[in-house]
């Protein structure tokens, strides 16, 4: 088993940080590549580069006719999700990205991975999005907030977290963190600023 580090976009970071996907499919990856069973640090950020996840390399059943040529580099590299640090990213600057995938040494792999927090528990969240919405009717009204959900989505609507029994904990999230809804504390921060 090989250890490798495949870089993501910033628009591709942002998608897998904002929504949850148990793999990762790249294209265009081209070789070397990492191989089936192999593993592998997904790193974001081209200035700061950072290790955002780590995961395994799935094999990917050929779609093609036995009797074309075999699949070349186009073929799609599919990471299947280990341990994800989306909140919690590590520095990368151990590993040398001089280009899309490089081969990372064993010995800066396990320390990059001893960097990584311990995977935790799962525990239950209570999330909601409140939308007031103009309507005729009750079904009416489902479809315009569906509607206004899938147009604006998690780039401008709060959603609003809470450990389950503990609703007072509510935390609202926009774009993927924590984000200060109180207008009034707001206003409180800006005159402290300007006096």
């Amino acid at each position: 088993m090989a250890h490798w580090a495949v870089v993501i976009s910033d628009e591709r970071h942002e998608a897998e940080r904002l929504f949850h996907h148990d793999t990762l499919e790249l294209t265009g990856v081209g070789r070397p590549r990492p191989g089936p069973g192999d593993e592998v640090l997904v790193v974001a950020g081209h200035e700061s580069p950072v290790v955002v996840a780590l995961g395994r390399v799935q094999m990917v059943a050929p779609e093609h006719d036995p009797d074309d040529p075999p699949p070349g580099e186009d073929e799609p590299l599919v990471v299947a999700y280990t341990r994800r640090a989306f909140d919690e990213p590590v520095p990368a600057e151990r590993i040398a990205l001089d280009r899309p995938v490089a081969p990372v040494d064993p010995d800066t792999f396990q320390a990059i991975i001893g960097s990584l927090r311990p995977a935790v528990d799962r525990s239950t969240w209570m999330v909601s999005l409140d939308l007031p919405i103009e309507a005729s009717s009750p079904a009416e009204a489902v479809r315009v907030f569906w509607t206004y959900v899938m147009e604006l989505g998690p780039r401008e609507l709060p959603a609003f977290v809470s450990p389950a029994g503990d609703e007072l904990a509510m935390q609202a999230f926009v774009l993927g963190e924590e984000a200060n809804l109180d207008p009034e504390e707001e206003d409180e921060d800006s005159l402290g600023d300007s006096g």
